[in-house]
């Protein structure tokens, strides 16, 4: 059996395919279970396969590729444009099957087992970083509810354990209650200590890693995560395409040749976008200390900030007191006409309004 391409729409146990044998022949539709997808896949020639980034997609595609099928993985934000209509597994892996086709489609590299499994050690280290704080700020919420208030920081821990065990009006319950928490706390430190020193260890081994981890702001943890999330860095163009994925990069509402740029997208990888800001922060705390290109390019940028903010406050107080005058007042629209102008109405009610204020 001989194909050009197929479409797959991935489940957990459900499989829908879409293969296309030409140009002008009736697609083949089938539903695949785990078992029956690898038959299948085994028993075809090498096509071009087309699959969207979702759960166990990487792993799909390590398994089809080692077949000899050329696998392809698009985003699924990406290939939904391609839905006809309604929403089914047969109609999403008919516009997978389309959209693998297209030549200007982005394609997202495939991860190897190790990348992901270095990119489970940082999901894991962000979940048990979220629990370990929830931990401590249910401690202090729950100490502070028998007056034993103590100051903010996972650090400071040992603090309201020994108030707690110290204060004799504490009922028995509470004390226990806190004990438990605090051995909850300390087994996540513990944890994520252990998965930081394996982290540590697989960036030392990587030369790629190595390598990001010289750039000033840039650790350990960046580095990883950065050498794990991207395999192939050559589907960015340049490094302002891999800031813009990164969602770095102010939003773009441009017409008619006139670029306008908004707020920045924040869409991307939060995680490595957070680890980003935090190196760049830490790095701005010690950037007096050094000397040389980096300090003086942020402390002019710095200086450029204050100085474009210390400008536009004497222009907004200058309209504002411009605007303080009664007779500049009554040249402002009234507010009935304001409103009207916001809702969209027609411009004879606007008139009507402004010649009933004036007479």
């Amino acid at each position: 059996m001989k194909f050009i391409r197929i479409g797959v729409d991935l489940a957990k146990n459900y499989f829908q395919i879409n293969a296309l044998s030409s140009e002008d022949a009736p697609a083949v539709k089938r539903k695949l279970t785990r078992r029956t997808m690898r038959e299948f896949f085994s028993r075809i020639e090498p096509c071009r396969v087309g699959m969207e980034a979702c759960g166990s997609a990487h792993y799909r595609a390590r398994e089809l590729k080692a077949m000899g099928h050329d696998v392809s993985l698009m985003p699924p934000a990406y290939t939904k444009p391609y839905v006809k209509r309604g929403k089914n597994d047969a109609v999403d892996a008919e516009a997978i099957c389309e959209a693998v086709s297209r030549p200007a489609m982005r394609f997202v590299p495939i991860k190897s087992a190790d990348q992901q499994a270095t990119l489970m050690w940082h999901k894991t280290r962000e979940l048990l970083v979220k629990q370990r704080t929830m931990s401590v700020n249910a401690l202090r919420g729950h100490l502070a509810e028998f007056g034993l208030v103590v100051a903010k920081g996972t650090g400071r821990v040992d603090e309201p354990l020994g108030l707690a065990e110290g204060d004799a009006t504490l009922p028995d319950a509470a004390v226990l209650a806190a004990r438990v928490l605090g051995q909850q706390i300390d087994a996540l430190g513990g944890a994520l200590d252990d998965l930081e020193r394996e982290i540590a260890k697989a960036h030392a081994l990587s030369e790629t890693s190595r390598s990001l981890g010289e750039i000033s702001g840039v650790g350990k943890l960046v580095a990883s995560v950065i050498t794990a999330s991207v395999p192939d860095p050559s589907v960015f163009n340049s490094g302002r395409d891999f800031a813009a994925w990164l969602g770095l990069t102010p939003r773009q509402i441009s017409s008619g040749g006139k670029p306008t740029l908004g707020t920045i997208t924040k869409a991307g990888n939060r995680y490595i976008r957070k680890l980003l800001v935090l190196g760049a922060t830490s790095l701005l705390n010690v950037v007096e200390k050094r000397r040389g290109g980096l300090r003086d390019w942020i402390v002019g940028l710095l200086a450029k900030k204050a100085g474009a903010a210390c400008d536009r406050r004497p222009r907004q107080q200058a309209c504002s007191d411009h605007l303080g005058n009664d007779e500049n007042r009554r040249m402002l629209p009234h507010r009935d006409v304001r409103q009207t102008l916001s809702v969209g109405q027609p411009h004879r009610r606007v008139i009507s309004l402004v010649s009933a204020r004036k007479a």
